[in-house]
């Protein structure tokens, strides 16, 4: 249940929930749209509709409707199935407090969940890129998401070392809205930053530079306008909050002991999440620490692939790495 996407995995079927943190509900406490549907309805809405993130830096904000949203998708996911109330393996940030943590234990079983089991975002991506964190030799994952940046130093089936930032593709895409605001006064919609982003966003130059143009609407005499954006100006709006994913895996890196640091400068920068899509961003962390980063084939769906691993054999990564039940 992550700031930008909810994926859910049922044991022996795979993944069969993937759809965006949001949902539409109208003046009634109804829903109507979930996931890619409501996503869609971000900044369109009339009166009578809000579309809402009720995730927001990795943990819950608003939670009657993230617990609506939550029911919803589990309906959806266990729909002819023969399972009435499921265990579930929830991931949360490294960094979560303990009210967070009881949140997100509350909502899910008040969706209907039997047995809760909590376990940090850094552990499940690790064992989904299959790194060798049983080892005595050292790892080190980078868990880039929408709403928080993870890292995590990892030996003997542990977490040695931790840092977590609220600092995410999310965070990028508010970044260039006050960027096209300040600069351009233009007013646009989060969806259009995120697809500027996702287009010509880099975190080092390219090639080539290349321009979006971008529609929205005027903040001075409030009429629909054009404006043509380079990559360049975007690097320049993202620079503040690529430094802060950088500035996380510095200091992880600065606290680990030398011995585990020695087996970094061997195997390298583990990468994944949405976040760690940005073009350039392995390349410019490289250029920072002089380690190679190794980015995750498949990083928007690492952390579910490393959960169902950990349900398919529980009894072990129970004990390894001290899940705990309500």
């Amino acid at each position: 249940m992550g700031t930008t996407s909810t994926l859910i995995l049922l044991e022996g079927q795979g993944v069969v929930v993937d759809e965006p943190s949001v949902i539409a509900i109208n003046d009634r406490g109804q829903i109507e749209a979930l996931g890619c549907e409501a996503k869609r309805m971000l900044g369109r809405t009339p009166p009578n509709i809000r579309a809402i993130r009720p995730i927001e830096d990795g943990v819950i904000a608003d939670y009657e409707t993230a617990e609506l949203m939550l029911k919803a998708f589990l309906r959806r996911a266990l729909k002819g199935a023969s399972v009435v109330k499921p265990r579930a393996l929830c991931c949360v940030p490294s960094g979560i407090t303990e009210v967070e943590k009881r949140a997100v234990r509350d909502s899910v079983k008040n969706a209907g969940v039997r047995e809760i089991y909590l376990i940090e975002e850094p552990i499940a991506a690790a064992v989904g890129m299959k790194l060798p964190i049983e080892a005595s030799t050292g790892s080190i994952v980078v868990d880039v998401g929408g709403g928080t940046t993870e890292v995590a130093v990892m030996s003997l089936g542990g977490v040695v070392v931790s840092e977590s930032r609220k600092i995410g593709g999310n965070y990028m895409d508010q970044a260039l809205d006050r960027f096209l605001r300040s600069r351009y006064n233009i007013f646009v919609g989060e969806q259009i930053c995120e697809e500027i982003k996702i287009t010509i966003g880099s975190a080092v130059p390219p090639q080539e530079e290349e321009t979006f143009v971008v529609k929205g609407r005027n903040m001075l005499n409030g009429i629909p306008t054009t404006v043509p954006l380079n990559s360049a100006e975007v690097r320049e709006a993202l620079a503040e909050s690529i430094g802060q994913v950088i500035g996380a895996v510095r200091s992880a890196l600065e606290q680990t002991p030398p011995e585990l640091a020695s087996d970094i400068v061997n195997s390298g920068i583990n990468m994944t999440g949405g976040g760690s899509l940005l073009k350039g961003l392995d390349e410019a962390i490289t250029r920072e620490t002089n380690l190679k980063v190794h980015r995750s084939p498949s990083p928007l769906t690492t952390i579910i692939e490393g959960l169902g691993m950990i349900l398919s054999d529980f009894r072990r990564y129970r004990r390894l790495f001290n899940i705990y039940p309500t």
